[in-house]
């Protein structure tokens, strides 16, 4: 009897096979002939060659779409099933301005007209600038972007980093080695990826430093090739950091730098690297540049006010 094997690697076997089952049971209805066994992370199935060959090509359509899309459901597996070809089903799933199926289906895009004019820049420009306060979806939108990247191997890997400011804290007091004083500090960051790619595949790619979160001081010496690289709370940088950053651009790389230039942590009399680059890079061609403002907030109805006022006190100083 004729076998094949199929492997699910970074994927969740419970997520791919379904509630109960449930999924791998959809199979089997629709494969009456094979012999089709789930255990572990593998999926066995025996019986006639051809019928084999059928199966093993709408498992892969079925494993590229899981993880495109991060779901899988009755629906999904029964247009991928009775689908006459890949062509025609992509066609039928496809989503317009989406820029990544995250965790659980969620779709995430650019929601206002500074963040679409972000992707659109990002998408003549190997180098963006995006500055706005916070809650405008910079770094959000931004690692989106990296991850559409990734999952359509227009890149290797991301990196993402920030420099290393303490905002009124002292990182030097808190526990633990230099990865777990840092961690709280790039949690929001982590929070991102979480939204977009499911947790097993997040950690491999971790693990494999396909995805790199890193403070700025690490990146010195490096070339950073065939990488989406996202630049973080950029208005914290200094002069020599910010060069030293920028000069790190490799063959293929995409560049992204948010910040906030309201929110400058340095220390009195230190320039802002942000600010300075946003005046140096203004003219160079392939240099992007967006504006976010309060228009783009999209947390608490409060935050725009919050902003507002304090924009308010600021113009009278």
């Amino acid at each position: 009897m004729n076998e094949i094997i199929i492997e699910l690697t970074d994927i969740s076997p419970v997520d791919f096979f379904g509630l109960q089952n449930a999924n791998i049971d959809l199979l089997k209805k629709y494969f009456p002939k094979l012999k089709i066994v789930a255990r572990g992370t593998r999926i066995k199935a025996y019986g006639d060659e051809e019928e084999l060959t059928e199966f093993d090509k709408r498992m892969n359509m079925l494993l590229e779409h899981f993880v495109t899309y991060n779901k899988l459901d009755e629906n999904i597996m029964e247009r991928v099933l009775l689908s006459r070809s890949k062509d025609d089903y992509k066609t039928s799933v496809s989503s317009g301005d989406v820029l990544v199926h995250g965790v659980s289906g969620k779709l995430i895009k650019a929601q206002t007209a500074n963040q679409r004019k972000l992707v659109q820049l990002m998408g003549v420009n190997d180098m963006v600038f995006a500055v706005g306060p916070a809650g405008t979806g910079k770094t959000y939108t931004g690692v989106a972007l990296a991850v559409k990247a990734l999952k359509s191997k227009e890149v290797k890997r991301i990196i993402i980093t920030r420099p290393a400011v303490e905002a009124g804290e002292n990182l030097g007091f808190l526990p633990g080695d230099l990865k777990e004083k840092l961690d709280p500090y790039m949690q929001p960051l982590y929070d991102a990826l979480r939204d977009m790619i499911p947790f097993e595949k997040l950690e491999s790619y971790i693990e494999k430093e396909v995805i790199q979160i890193a403070p700025l001081a690490f990146m010195r010496g490096r070339t950073l090739d065939n990488a989406f690289v996202i630049l973080d709370e950029a208005q914290n940088t200094t002069h020599a950091q910010m060069k030293m950053f920028l000069t790190r651009m490799g063959k293929n790389a995409k560049f992204m730098i948010t910040g906030d230039p309201g929110q400058i942590d340095l220390p009195r009399r230190v320039i802002s690297g942000l600010k300075e680059a946003l005046l140096v890079l203004k003219e160079v061609d392939g240099v992007g540049m967006v504006y976010l403002d309060d228009k783009d907030v999209l947390r608490h109805r409060l935050v725009k006010k919050v902003i507002a006022a304090y924009k308010n006190i600021e113009n009278v100083d």
